[in-house]
């Protein structure tokens, strides 16, 4: 009798390895939490290994689950090479619509576009950036195959990949660090786009704690608020692990008050096979919590 491991429960095992938890990698997948955890008990009864443990409230592969994760990467690496040059929608060279808030842009996506690229060749993703608010309503409307958001308050609907701090952001100075002479201004001069879904929580922020503050003059592109924020002329928040250049976070000496946290969340339009699967486990992996 053939002995075949199952390549559907190999997937979730590596999702749940890179992203740390079950519910999130369910998410993930378009699988419900049950079904995940389901496929790693019958792999571990089918192989009578254990493949995770639990430390720092994230599921940690054991030496055995690495030695099966190292296999199935490459199982899997092969299977989707495989559709992509020989299953219709492959050969066809499909393409994907993906939108991505401005500021989660880099560093994460280029690394995203190249593994699509070099695994997926003929294939074509089409990436759109803006703010999640209109990102959200432009996937209500079927402009897009698979968007992510950030989000204080991430909806039912929404995958959660990761969960950052926001960080108070200032120009670099000397040897890297924040530049904090903006940071001591009263009012605290700030710079966002009306857009910007971190412009509230920061701002609600700053005045529990008693902070005035005045908005240096808003408009423009993100890259307009960006090089001013890095010409030391006012400060703004990023989500953590998305620092732009030329800017540094400040830390808890510059007087600031936390800024909140959010969470980068994916949204898909259907079950994902093929192409578009892969794609969502790229994502899923680029933007997990780091650690």
């Amino acid at each position: 009798m053939a002995r075949n491991l199952d390549l559907a429960a190999l997937r979730s095992i590596v999702a749940v390895a890179e992203i740390g938890t079950v519910t999130r990698a369910a998410a993930v997948l378009n699988l419900t939490q049950s079904a995940v955890s389901m496929q790693i008990r019958r792999m571990e009864d089918r192989l009578g290994r254990v493949l995770f443990t639990r430390g720092g409230g994230r599921l940690v592969p054991t030496p055995e689950g690495e030695g099966l994760i190292s296999y199935a990467r490459r199982m899997l690496a092969l299977n989707d090479e495989a559709l992509a040059r020989l299953a219709p929608d492959g050969a066809a060279g499909r393409v994907l619509r993906l939108g991505v808030p401005y500021d989660i842009v880099s560093p994460q996506m280029p690394g995203v576009l190249r593994r699509m690229a070099a695994d997926w060749p003929g294939h074509r993703i089409d990436l759109v950036t803006s703010y999640s608010r209109q990102l959200q309503d432009r996937f209500a409307q079927g402009e897009f195959d698979l968007i992510l958001t950030t989000e204080t308050r991430p909806g039912p609907a929404a995958a959660i990949l990761s969960r950052r701090a926001l960080l108070w952001v200032a120009a670099q100075g000397m040897g890297g660090d924040p530049q904090g002479g903006a940071a001591l201004r009263r009012p605290l001069p700030v710079a966002f786009k009306p857009d910007c879904a971190f412009r509230a929580p920061a701002l609600a922020a700053l005045e529990a704690a008693g902070i005035a503050w005045a908005a240096v003059p808003e408009g423009g592109s993100e890259t307009v608020i960006e090089t001013t924020v890095a010409a030391g002329l006012g400060l703004t928040v990023r989500m953590e692990g998305n620092v732009p250049a030329g800017c540094a976070a400040l830390g808890p000496a510059h007087g600031l008050p936390p800024a909140g946290v959010t969470h980068v969340c994916l949204y898909q339009r259907q079950a994902g096979t093929g192409f578009a699967a892969a794609l969502a486990q790229a994502l899923a992996e680029a933007y997990a919590d780091p650690g």
